[in-house]
């Protein structure tokens, strides 16, 4: 299939917005394959943002505000606009996350600090806490016991279980987290 030319595609959508199912059906086809070769390049493999969630929400948008193309404009301008508003609310939506692959930088990265270094760090960041806090970020995040589990363990409920963790971590965000 030859890559249709905007005079071909503004014919076809002219045809089926008076009523051509056929001409509506092969209008969609030969714009999602447009629309899809754009995604591709504007998405990474594991970028979080897929190239056919580009194209689908580009046709339903096209489909559902067709009436706004105005018939005496090129048409694949009108179509690359609505699928650059699209990835870029797809972009959005993935936020500001980057997904890398670790692989990639195994090379490159610091070796982890020694066991001492990180149990001293530890020690120090539990003993800003209370005796209740520190019995429970020791519990969960150190041990890695449950909710559940610790909350047996101390004669705690589950809830005060996860307040006194959710304030635990919190107090030693506040004191060695950035300044």
């Amino acid at each position: 299939m030859t890559r249709p030319d905007d005079a071909e595609l503004a014919g076809l959508l002219r045809a089926a917005m008076a009523g051509d199912e056929r001409a509506y059906q092969r209008f969609l086809s030969m714009v999602a394959l447009r629309v899809r070769a754009l995604a591709r390049r504007l998405t990474a493999p594991g970028g979080g943002v897929e190239a056919e969630d580009i194209v689908q929400d580009t046709l339903l948008a096209i489909h559902l505000k067709r009436h706004t193309w105005r018939q005496d404009e090129p048409v694949l301008p009108w179509i690359f606009a609505i699928a650059r508003f699209k990835a870029i609310d797809a972009f959005r939506r993935r936020g500001r996350r980057v997904e890398l692959d670790i692989a990639d930088f195994s090379d490159t990265l610091a070796a982890p600090e020694s066991e001492a270094i990180s149990q001293r760090d530890l020690g120090r960041a539990l003993d800003t806490l209370s005796p209740s806090q520190k019995a429970v970020v020791a519990s969960v995040s150190v041990e890695g016991q449950s909710i559940a589990e610790t909350a047996d363990a101390l004669g705690m409920t589950n809830t005060a279980v996860r307040v006194a963790l959710h304030r635990g971590l919190a107090a030693i965000a506040r004191r060695f987290g950035e300044r």
